[in-house]
């Protein structure tokens, strides 16, 4: 098979040529768009789930979505150690410019606002030492700049819903890793949410983040669950996985046997991005077409590597001593549970007194390794006394290594 005509892209956040399984998440975000445009009351939405099931990559695509639309938009990657002031303003500086209001002064107000919400984020820093957020306005006095982070992001987002108001469009915010949030930003989010539900102005937040990020939410306002649509992004079914890599092959004027497309579901379990990197590997070994399962049985062991190194090594890479022993524990437990019969739930969680026993220590000298492995976003709670991993397949990743 020509490697240069291979129509497959394992790459973080990057759009396989093929986005299957996605279509009720599509359709269902042209209706809110239309629905907002209509002055009809609308959420703003969540999506959650594992890591390489491709929240990102639909990120993106709802966000084409409202460019196609002709809304506003603006995107940004929540980090734990950054604050949401800076990456917001200029999310919302590239929404305004995209909205594209024919009234200028009106504009500029608005990107002074946004540029005084963004300097309150260094107090007491002179005049000429403060960040300039690169708006070509003069920031305004007295508009999202008290320095409480909730009364601000109201104020901003119901001055910038104003402007789309004004010209029949609206405004979408698009923020990944969304659990990573800082708690006080998470709670200034959801009360700007809150108050536009109840001002109908058109502007929404669509978050994506890991299978905990509901509780992230809920723990910061009690309201949070009525305030968002939550989405659950899984891995494909057999028939959706089938797609992905057939129809991209069928471009190529290539196709695969029905019983290779039963391996690859079988070695991948549908999960897109892995979908993504064996089809390259098989892609790029199989002799000819159609594709057979012995090409995807030749391929697998490259395929292996290759996740071992760029999705869970590079992750695992991350994790000290400590927190690896603890890593292993859970990928053990969970196999030696199975291992007996007992019934594991769909993302193999293991209980955490169960670790500490597993390994022979309390249950307080494993919190630090624990607490550091949630902050790293390599493992999540997803009920009391629960953890679970937040990377498909890496327990056997983990029992596989010496």
């Amino acid at each position: 098979m020509d490697p240069i005509r291979n129509p497959y892209a394992p790459g973080a956040g990057q759009r396989p040529p093929e986005l299957a399984g996605r279509d009720e998440q599509l359709d269902r975000f042209q209706v809110v768009l239309e629905r907002i445009r209509r002055g009809r009351p609308e959420r703003s939405m969540v999506l959650t789930g594992l890591r390489g099931v491709g929240k990102t990559v639909l990120l993106n695509a709802l966000r084409s979505t409202a460019v196609r639309s002709r809304w506003g938009t603006g995107k940004y990657e929540a980090r734990p150690e950054q604050g949401m002031r800076r990456p917001v303003a200029a999310a919302l500086h590239v929404a305004v410019r995209e909205l594209g209001h024919p009234q200028g002064q009106e504009v500029d107000h608005v990107l002074g606002v946004i540029k005084a919400f963004a300097q309150k984020d260094q107090p007491g820093a002179k005049l000429r030492d403060r960040w300039n957020p690169g708006i070509d306005a003069p920031a305004i006095t007295g508009r999202a700049d008290s320095g409480d982070i909730e009364i601000d992001l109201v104020e901003l987002f119901t001055d910038v819903g104003g402007l789309a108001a004004d010209i029949g469009k609206g405004v979408a915010i698009f923020i990944d890793e969304m659990q990573d949030l800082q708690p006080d930003d998470v709670s200034a989010l959801c009360a700007a949410c809150h108050e536009l539900s109840q001002t109908a102005l058109p502007v929404i937040v669509v978050g994506a983040g890991l299978p905990h990020l509901p509780a992230v939410l809920s723990a910061s306002k009690s309201y949070s669950e009525r305030l968002f649509r939550y989405n659950r992004i899984d891995r494909l079914s057999r028939e959706e996985a089938a797609r992905a890599l057939q129809l991209p092959a069928e471009d190529e004027d290539a196709s695969w046997a029905p019983q290779a497309l039963d391996a690859m579901y079988a070695a991948t379990g549908g999960y897109p991005y892995f979908i993504q990197a064996y089809g390259k590997e098989v892609w790029d070994q199989a002799p000819q077409s159609p594709i057979q399962v012995e090409d995807v049985r030749v391929a697998s062991p490259a395929a292996e590597a290759e996740l071992a190194v760029g999705f869970f090594g590079s992750r695992y890479e991350r994790a000290t001593p400590g927190e690896r022993e603890y890593l292993r524990a859970m990928a053990d437990l969970a196999a030696a549970q199975q291992a007996a019969g007992e019934e594991l739930d769909e993302v193999e969680s293991v209980a955490t007194a169960d670790i500490a026993a597993h390994l022979g220590r309390k249950p307080q000298s494993l919190s630090p390794a624990r607490d550091a492995l949630l902050k790293k976003g390599l493992i999540y709670s997803g009920e009391r006394g629960r953890i679970a991993f937040t990377v498909p397949h890496f327990g056997r990743y983990l029992r596989a290594q010496t």
